[in-house]
């Protein structure tokens, strides 16, 4: 599922690709019980035995389009696990120089920065027994060799963290069932229905007993989006609401005035007996969490 979960993020593949790797009925591990116990969730790992060997920042839209992936892994069925540097969006060598590389995307080496400041590598073999050589690129991020780029401040970090915090706050996010919903775009005349459109608002519920989550990602890379989605009707009737408690673009961006903050709420409409949320247009790759018992 790491493929589709990659795509899935980018906004380039139908979400149901990766949502419907969750289906009870046609999963390996059976039912949301056992998908939330055993499934373990990764997006970037340390030797990508399948694909191509880069991380997901690698051929991302922006510095923080991985938050998207992260939310995937997050929120959604299973056990996230977040390999080393994806929080701080590492992505290889830079770009201009790949292709003088004739074993970039072919080498675990691409997936094994290190952070905290390493030397210069040595050679292979014996030759490494010796120093270090300072005519190799060293194995940090970009090529850097004596410095760290931990940074608690980075784009990505911050929102990650934010995310983390609502994830433990709610139990409904980590042990609800999970329902992947119809959305309506009005920008292209499309009604309620399964389309799978790639790059559009993906919405999701997390529903613990009497509680809904609903999880809104904007999967487009770099234009905002929006979106009216379905809601369960037995859970919020004719004039609730639903809550925002988390916004990743508020979290990250000092002085935030974009649509949904933290704290605001959303009415639940109806519509030919079905009930839904409009999302306004949110910005790219951000991601939102409503509650209707917050």
């Amino acid at each position: 599922m790491r493929g589709n979960l990659n795509q899935v993020a980018k906004g380039l593949i139908d979400p149901r690709a990766y949502f419907n790797g969750f289906d009870p009925g046609n999963a390996v591990m059976g039912s949301h019980r056992n998908l939330g116990r055993r499934h373990v969730s990764i997006l970037d790992d340390h030797d990508h035995v399948f694909g191509e060997k880069i991380r997901f920042s690698s051929e991302a839209a922006s510095d923080h389009q991985v938050v998207a992936g992260v939310a995937l892994q997050l929120f959604t069925l299973g056990i996230p696990c977040i390999y080393a540097g994806t929080e701080q969006a590492l992505a290889g060598p830079e770009t201009a120089e790949r292709k003088w590389l004739s074993d970039w995307k072919k080498c675990d080496r691409y997936l094994r920065e290190a952070m905290f400041g390493p030397e210069h590598p040595r050679q292979f073999g014996v030759a490494g027994l010796q120093s270090v050589d300072q005519n190799l690129p060293g194995f940090g991020p970009f090529g850097t060799a004596g410095a760290h780029c931990f940074d608690s401040n980075h784009p990505a970090y911050v929102r990650i963290g934010a995310m983390a915090a609502i994830r433990k706050q709610f139990p409904v996010l980590r042990l609800g069932r999970q329902y992947l919903r119809p959305t309506a775009i009005p920008f292209l005349n499309l009604p309620f229905g399964d389309h799978g459109r790639s790059g559009e608002i993906i919405g999701w519920s997390r529903v613990l007993d009497d509680e809904e989550a609903l999880c809104a990602l904007n999967s487009h890379g770099t234009d905002n989006r929006g979106a009216k989605v379905l809601v369960d009707a037995n859970l919020n009737p004719i004039g609730s609401t639903m809550t925002v408690v988390l916004n990743t673009a508020e979290a990250a961006v000092p002085g935030y005035t974009g649509p949904h903050k933290v704290g605001s709420t959303v009415p639940v409409q109806r519509q030919d007996k079905i009930a839904y949320v409009e999302i306004q247009p949110i910005p790219a790759s951000e991601f939102l969490i409503l509650i209707n018992q917050p």
